[in-house]
């Protein structure tokens, strides 16, 4: 059996544990640079609330809605997850973290425990631990666990934990849960399905295997097995997934027309692209840039500008793609537009211990100096605090208040952010 552990409304419910006077109050948490809604509390989606709901529409709609609105913070999200993960791998042979909110459990060799119970009181024992409410599903297989946690959280009466243990109960739940909601199947996906008439999960998996793969091929036939209790990926095996493309995106916390502002914020993404890559042990093949006006203000010229580039040999040095990022932003700024919003993409991933490079142009010892500097400024930066060293092209030429050059975790604008409770007792104030 496989269990699937959710936090119910995690944003929202790590910023209520430090405030319980929050506890039935609407919340909503925002994105990068306070941009639009991210996250909502049960009684914000009951109000018809949408999410990417743009903050300032949220405030000229809803002003008397009693909506108390939070900046991403992601230091307390991030140690909060941690927490629930760390009372999780106490109480279960095998945790797979899929997600900051979700873990996959491997139930295996708890054939004979009363799996119900047992998963009610380890939701009881994380909420009391942590402070955080979750949900628990478990099934046969991962699909139909996410679909059984789904049910855990919609409906009171499972007690925050939903088996489905038999196959009068996988029939029900599929028969209850709409093809659209199924773990696997996008929107166009969901589009052709519905063409067919087929309207519930239930309806997917009664089509025969030959037809699934035909028409959707192996990844919509792994769905299909799934849904009928087959456990196609091992939980085990799920460790060694990695992300295809990498993107950084952040709206500006206003609108730029200077190019050297928008360098700085091209070179922070790239580089975080690039970190993301080495703690995956990975290298990309290609890098995007992309640089947009503010879509929002009819009265401005628009614009969107992207380019892209392809390297000889992949690589994960954040001197290479950071260099190669500005080098394409150059080729798309225009000058007079107010940019709003920019973002670096790398693709083309594979794992590094399988490079390939290039006959003509590879370098290795530039290729192993660059190494050493990444492992370096990796190492100094987990140990000494994120953004201690830097490449000169990510700094910021506003100054903070102690005439530093501004971080980039402070370069985005998160003016209604909460303190960091769990990471620094100087949040705490004594009244």
């Amino acid at each position: 059996m496989v269990g699937l552990i959710d936090c119910d409304n995690f944003f929202c419910s790590c910023e209520r544990v430090f405030r319980p006077d929050l506890a039935r109050t609407p919340i909503v948490v925002l994105s990068n640079n306070d941009g639009c809604v991210v996250a909502r509390s049960k009684e914000v989606k009951a109000m018809g609330i949408k999410d990417c709901l743009p903050y300032y529409r949220l405030r000229e709609e809803y002003p008397d809605s009693g909506i108390v609105a939070f900046s991403s913070n992601y230091t307390l999200y991030g140690d909060m997850s941690a927490r629930v993960m760390a009372v999780l791998r106490e109480s279960v042979p095998e945790v797979m973290q899929y997600s900051i909110d979700e873990a996959f459990l491997d139930l295996r060799g708890m054939e004979h425990t009363d799996l119900k119970k047992w998963g009610e009181e380890l939701c009881r024992k994380v909420r009391k631990s942590t402070g955080m409410p979750v949900s628990l599903g478990i099934a046969s297989s991962r699909t139909l666990a996410k679909l059984a946690s789904r049910f855990a959280k919609k409906y009171p009466a499972y007690n925050k934990c939903c088996l489905i243990g038999n196959e009068e109960q996988r029939e029900k739940a599929l028969k209850l849960s709409p093809v659209g909601e199924v773990w696997g199947i996008g929107r166009r996906m969901t589009r052709t399905l519905e063409y067919f008439g087929i309207k519930t999960a239930y309806d997917f998996s009664q089509r025969p295997r030959g037809w699934i793969r035909a028409n959707f091929h192996v990844t919509g036939e792994r769905t299909w097995a799934e849904l009928r209790g087959e456990d196609i990926i091992e939980i085990d095996g799920m460790h060694a997934v990695e992300k295809k493309t990498i993107l950084t995106s952040r709206s500006f916390p206003g609108m730029l027309t200077d190019i050297e502002d928008v360098r700085s914020h091209i070179a922070n993404y790239a580089a975080r692209c690039a970190l993301k890559l080495r703690r995956q042990n990975s290298v990309c093949a290609m890098v995007t840039v992309f640089i947009q006006s503010n879509h929002f203000r009819d009265d401005l010229e628009q614009y969107d500008g992207s380019a892209s580039h392809s390297f000889m040999t992949a690589t994960n040095a954040g001197c290479e793609i950071v260099g190669m990022a500005l080098g394409l932003l150059d080729t798309i700024f225009h000058e007079g537009i107010r940019y709003k919003r920019a973002g670096v993409m790398v693709a083309g991933i594979s794992p590094a211990d399988t490079l390939q490079p290039d006959l003509f142009t590879f370098d290795p010892d530039r290729w192993k100096k660059n190494r050493k500097i990444s492992e370096s400024v990796d190492w100094i930066n987990r140990t000494l605090g994120a953004d201690t060293v830097i490449l000169a092209s990510q700094q910021y030429r506003e100054k903070e208040t102690d005439g530093k050059n501004i971080k980039f975790v402070n370069a985005i604008r998160h003016a209604l952010r909460s303190p960091d409770y769990t990471t620094r007792l100087g949040a705490f104030t004594v009244s």
